[in-house]
């Protein structure tokens, strides 16, 4: 028997845009030098090793998200717990969105996304960090 999906990836993004501060490309270049704000890679380890990163952007695995933010997680990691602005990215900016979204509902904040994404970051010629790891 077929399944009947009753909520889309577009409903999904469309509430997540919706909840979601956006950053621009242009401030997010002036922000990623400002340690007021922490920028999650949210793309897959292979993206990051093919195209680089944010100069200190920290790679958090969409699926580990909720368990790293969570304290109560035994796979909470600190960075989460701190008095700063998350901006989530991702290649596109349809998982940072949906993350976002999540981290939000979780209680963190201030929570924002990167309007485009990585895409947009290198398409306006932002600093890019190779990483071998």
């Amino acid at each position: 028997m077929a399944q009947t999906i009753t909520k889309g990836i577009k409903t999904l993004l469309a509430e997540a845009n919706e909840m979601v501060e956006t950053m621009s490309v242009e401030t997010a270049k002036a922000a990623v030098e400002d340690d007021h704000f922490v920028f999650i890679d949210l793309r897959d380890i292979r993206e990051i090793k093919a195209s680089g990163t944010l100069p200190g952007a920290v790679s958090c695995p969409r699926g580990m998200l909720g368990f790293w933010i969570d304290p109560d997680s035994p796979y909470h990691k600190p960075m989460f717990n701190q008095d700063k602005t998350y901006v989530f990215y991702c290649a596109s900016a349809w998982r940072s969105a949906l993350a976002a979204k999540v981290a939000i509902e979780m209680g963190l904040t201030p929570v924002l996304h990167l309007a485009g994404g990585f895409t947009a970051w290198n398409k306006a010629g932002g600093e890019i960090v190779k990483r071998d790891s």
